[in-house]
């Protein structure tokens, strides 16, 4: 039984919602030299469930090696990633971080009155020679048709940049958002029903 784990993912919203669980965690985060960048670079045809699954366990694997050049007291290491999936969309089924506003406005434009998908994996390393458990969920969310001025303020806002798909729940995009059928906190990239299921699976302690 471990009464902490170790976070490898730099998002305040994970962190939030690790601490609403009453979810002790320290910070395992990456290193210099470690190239997240090419992990999250979509296949050529990949679907965004195996996507999703794919970057999260090799986010797992990475951590794992960092925790182990660490000399750090071992606990239990979780990993997540999120992404967002318009199913058909000309341009493949995953919509990752904009690169710019250009980039920005393109993918909300393609969000604009459809129904998309959020997906966001969660892998939990619970010994050090094990194999991560991982799973995925996925949510439905239905955006309201967006207008130019719209689309135009939340870019000015900065909001879209370092978010899949262009948009945080919960900034000021949840006023986009007409429906949804599945998961709020799996939406802002940390599902916690099966986060805790996972988490009491390996004995974890939550206050």
């Amino acid at each position: 039984m471990s009464n902490f784990i170790y976070l490898a993912s730099q998002s305040p919203r994970r962190q939030e919602l690790l601490k609403q669980i009453g979810v002790r965690y320290e910070m395992l985060l990456p290193v210099a030299g470690e190239d997240v960048e090419s992990i999250e670079t979509p296949l050529p045809q990949e679907k965004a469930s195996d996507y999703v699954k794919r970057v999260t366990l090799a986010k797992a694997s990475l951590a794992l090696a960092r925790w182990k050049q660490s000399g750090l007291p071992w606990a239990p290491i979780l990993c997540a990633d999120t992404t967002v999936s318009l199913p058909n969309s000309p341009d493949g089924e995953i919509l990752g971080k904009p690169i710019d506003e250009n980039d920005a406005r393109r993918i909300l434009e393609m969000l604009s009155g459809k129904t998309h998908e959020v997906l966001t994996a969660v892998a939990l390393t619970s010994k050090p020679e094990d194999t991560p458990n991982c799973v995925v969920q996925i949510s439905e969310v239905q955006f309201t048709p967006l207008s130019t001025e719209q689309i135009d303020a939340y870019i000015a806002s900065k909001e879209p940049f370092g978010k899949a798909g262009a948009y945080g729940i919960q900034g000021s995009a949840g006023a986009f958002i007409s429906k949804i059928n599945g998961s709020y906190s799996g939406i802002m990239g940390l599902p916690l029903y099966e986060t805790a299921q996972l988490l009491d699976h390996a004995r974890i302690t939550r206050i």
